[in-house]
C-alpha cells in the first residue's frame, strides 16, 4: 500500500543517519501505510492552517470544507469558482480564476478539499486565490477541525439546557418539557442544528448555545420584573427557535431544506407545539390549557420583533417582548464578534464595512 503523498511531503522523508530519527520515521510511515489515519496523521505532523490564524501573503496547503460554491464572471466576461470554505474557526473565500461549470461539477457542497494557494487582503477581507484543489474523503479527516462546538462542550451545554428545563414549576410547562426531553430524536438534532446557515451562530451546534445564552440572560433579566412569569420565558426561549432544526439541512452543507424555503421556522416551530400538545392531551387525557399554548405560540411567532423582519405579529405580552429583545441582542453581539474575529486587516482598528448590520465595527472593543 502507497504511503500518503501528505506523509510524505510533511515529513521530508530522506536517508536518516541517527537511529532514533530513523525509528521514528518507520513508525510514521507504518501508520501512514493505514489509509483511514495517514491524511490525519499527516495533518498533526505540523500546526495546521486555521482559518483565524491566516494572514495576508500566506502560502495555503490545508483541508477545508465546502460551505458554498458558485460560478461567477468576471469583467472580460470569463468565469471563475467562488468558493466559501469553512472550519472549526470561521469562513473564508476562495477563487479559482479561469475555472467553469466543469470543474464546478467536480465537488459538491459539503465536501472536504484540499487547497493549494496564497491569501491575499481585498477590500478589508482575506481570500484564498486557489491555485489547485483535491476533494478529500470524509474518513481522511479529522471531524473535530470542522467542529466549532466540541464534544464536551455541547454535553456541557445541553447539561445546562436540561437542568434549567427540569426547574420548571409549573405543573403543566413541566408536562410539556419532560415531553421533549423524551423525545431523543429530537433533543439529537437540536444538540447539532445551527441557528442560521451565514449569520449569527451559523455552525453545528450553534443553535443549542444560542438558546442556553438566552436562557442565561433571561435568568438575570427575570428578577427586575416581578410581573414577569419567568417559567413562560423560559420554555420560550427554548421553543422559540426550534423549528430551525427542520428549517435547516446541516448533515452536510448548511443550507435550507424544502420545507423550511416554503415555511419558515416560526411557522414550522408553532405547527410542532400544536401536535406536541395534542399527542400530550391524548396520552394523559389532561390536556394543556389553551392560553398556555397560545402564548408560547405567541412568542414563537413573535420573536423577531418586527413584521418587516418577518413576524407576522409584534410581541403583545411581557415575556414575548423580551425574548424578541433579548434574542435580537444576543444575534447582533454574536455577529459582531464573528466579524471583528474574522477581520484579518492589522493595518486598521476597524472592520470592513458590514453589509448586512449597515456598520463597520471597532475592534478593541472586543479585546478582553
Amino acid at each position: 500500500m502507497e504511503i500518503h503523498p501528505l506523509c510524505i511531503q510533511r515529513l521530508k522523508i530522506q536517508p536518516l543517519v541517527d537511529p532514533a530519527i530513523r525509528g521514528f520515521a518507520r513508525t510514521a510511515i507504518s501508520f501512514c501505510r493505514a489509509p483511514h489515519r495517514s491524511a490525519i496523521f499527516a495533518r498533526r505532523l505540523m500546526h495546521r492552517q486555521y482559518i483565524a490564524d491566516l494572514q495576508a501573503r500566506d502560502s495555503v496547503d490545508e483541508i477545508y470544507r465546502v460551505a458554498d460554491k458558485q460560478v461567477r464572471s468576471n469583467r472580460q466576461g470569463n468565469d471563475y469558482l467562488l468558493l466559501q470554505l469553512m472550519d472549526r474557526t470561521g469562513q473564508i473565500s476562495g477563487l479559482r480564476w479561469n475555472a467553469g461549470q466543469s470543474l464546478y461539477e467536480t465537488f459538491q457542497k459539503g465536501d472536504y478539499l484540499r487547497v493549494l494557494g496564497n491569501t491575499q487582503l481585498h477590500n478589508g477581507l482575506l481570500q484564498i486565490i486557489v491555485q489547485d484543489f483535491e476533494t478529500v474523503p470524509p474518513s481522511k479527516v479529522d471531524p473535530q477541525d470542522f467542529t466549532k462546538t466540541s464534544v464536551e462542550e455541547t454535553e456541557q451545554l445541553f447539561g445546562e439546557l436540561r437542568e434549567r428545563l427540569l426547574g420548571i414549576q409549573n405543573p403543566h410547562l413541566k408536562r410539556l418539557v419532560q415531553s421533549y426531553l423524551a423525545d431523543e430524536q429530537l433533543l439529537n438534532r437540536f444538540q447539532r442544528a445551527p441557528a442560521g446557515i451565514k449569520t449569527h451562530h451559523a455552525y453545528e451546534g450553534g443553535l443549542l448555545r444560542h438558546v442556553v445564552d438566552l436562557m442565561r440572560i433571561g435568568s438575570a433579566i427575570a428578577p427586575n420584573y416581578p410581573q414577569l412569569d419567568a417559567d413562560i420565558l423560559t420554555v420560550g426561549i427554548f421553543l422559540h427557535d426550534l423549528g430551525k432544526i427542520d428549517e435547516l439541512s446541516y448533515d452536510a452543507d448548511l443550507s435550507y431544506s424544502d420545507p423550511g424555503q416554503l415555511l419558515g421556522h416560526l411557522v414550522q416551530g408553532a405547527v410542532e407545539l400544536e401536535l406536541r400538545a395534542t399527542r400530550i392531551a391524548k396520552e394523559t387525557n389532561e390536556p394543556l390549557p389553551d392560553e398556555l399554548v397560545w402564548r408560547l405560540q405567541h412568542m414563537i411567532i413573535s420573536h423577531h420583533g418586527q413584521l418587516e423582519h418577518g413576524s407576522p405579529k409584534l410581541p403583545m405580552t411581557i415575556e414575548a417582548i423580551v425574548l424578541a429583545h433579548i434574542d435580537n441582542l444576543d444575534a447582533k453581539i454574536n455577529t459582531a464578534l464573528e466579524a471583528i474575529e474574522s477581520d484579518r486587516n492589522t493595518d486598521s482598528e476597524w472592520t470592513a464595512f458590514h453589509p448586512n448590520m449597515g456598520r463597520k465595527f471597532f475592534k478593541p472593543s472586543a479585546r478582553r
